[in-house]
């Protein structure tokens, strides 16, 4: 989704400071991150490591494409297939993409430029294609609503054991996580309701192989939870990159790493260690790893890249907000 204007305020005054940023030691191919080169994803707003083909990361654009996902070989961030789905009305605000068991991929039709004013979202799933080839695919496509009132949301995971899918809607100051029903109904709909509380204005979320940790990340931080049965407990934040527009996360597939994704032209996804160093993913809450920080307040961005990196993001940030917030500001 397009960021209100303090977030694209506080990217703007961002770039400069990312231009000079010292590179992230997990730089490179695959897993060690990679950039998108298509020329037609300008708006990567989701994630999801492939479970038929290792190296492979989907994607897809925002609001304005159409009933497309692209896969992206990571060795060279070429789009290796484009798949087109079928059987559903024409997409309107596509925000994120899971992946769940027996391979079936989820989109996430969630995101509401109107801030909670469309009555009903989708959801639309498909299976993986076992061939990596322009082609189209049916899929069936999911009314959802939320049990108390419409909601603008960029988060979609789903359970990689039960296959249960949970929704986190996007607020400033701290949304929810909403579950689905144990299946969900093609010819119903579909009531999510809030089981949790999550602490941050959220642009995407994964959940890792094991089923066991819940990433979820914003603009400029984020938190990673002990899955805990779907009551999830805070374990740290995260050490999220600085990006132009983060907008994406996913685990690699063996579980090891974190993938960081941006919208824009020639977009990079910037790769971290997982929360705890657990190969499946699984939290230790020790705040060991590289990629984690103890959990001493909100997660407000990237700990260890300067503070004059750091003081921008601040100061872009909190500073647009009081600004928001004057007396003087039209209603």
């Amino acid at each position: 989704m397009r960021p209100r204007p303090l977030a694209l305020l506080a990217g703007i005054l961002l770039t400069g400071a990312l231009a000079a940023a010292p590179a992230s030691a997990a730089d490179g191919t695959g897993d060690k991150g990679f950039t998108i080169t298509d020329p037609r994803i300008t708006e990567s707003s989701g994630l999801a490591a492939s479970h038929l083909h290792p190296g492979i990361y989907w994607t897809h654009n925002d609001s304005d494409d159409g009933p497309y996902i692209y896969a992206v070989d990571s060795a060279t961030g070429k789009t290796v297939a484009t798949v087109t789905l079928s059987g559903i009305g024409r997409p309107r605000d596509v925000e994120a993409i899971s992946i769940g068991p027996d391979n079936q991929i989820y989109v996430g039709d969630i995101g509401d430029n109107l801030d909670g004013s469309w009555p009903y979202v989708w959801i639309y799933r498909l299976p993986e294609p076992k061939v990596l080839e322009n082609q189209t695919i049916r899929a069936t496509q999911y009314v959802v609503k939320y049990a108390n009132g419409a909601r603008n949301a960029e988060s979609l995971i789903v359970h990689p054991k039960t296959g249960r899918v949970y929704i986190i809607d996007k607020k400033e100051d701290g949304g929810h996580l909403y579950e689905g029903p144990a299946t969900l109904s093609s010819s119903g709909t579909n009531v999510f309701r809030p089981v949790a509380t999550v602490d941050l204005w959220a642009t995407d979320a994964a959940l890792s192989p094991d089923g066991k940790q819940l990433v979820v990340r914003g603009y400029f931080g984020g938190i990673y939870y002990d899955w805990n049965g779907g009551k999830i407990k805070r374990e740290g934040r995260l050490d999220v990159p600085l990006q132009k527009q983060g907008e994406s996360v996913s685990y690699s597939t063996d579980g090891t790493r974190l993938m960081y994704g941006s919208e824009g032209s020639e977009s990079p996804v910037q790769a971290e260690d997982v929360p705890g160093g657990s190969g499946g993913g699984s939290p230790s809450g020790s705040g060991s790893s590289a990629a984690s920080g103890k959990d001493d307040g909100p997660a407000d961005g990237k700990v260890g890249v300067g503070a004059a990196v750091i003081g921008v993001a601040a100061l872009a940030f909190f500073g647009l907000r009081l600004l928001r917030r004057s007396p003087d500001r039209r209603h």
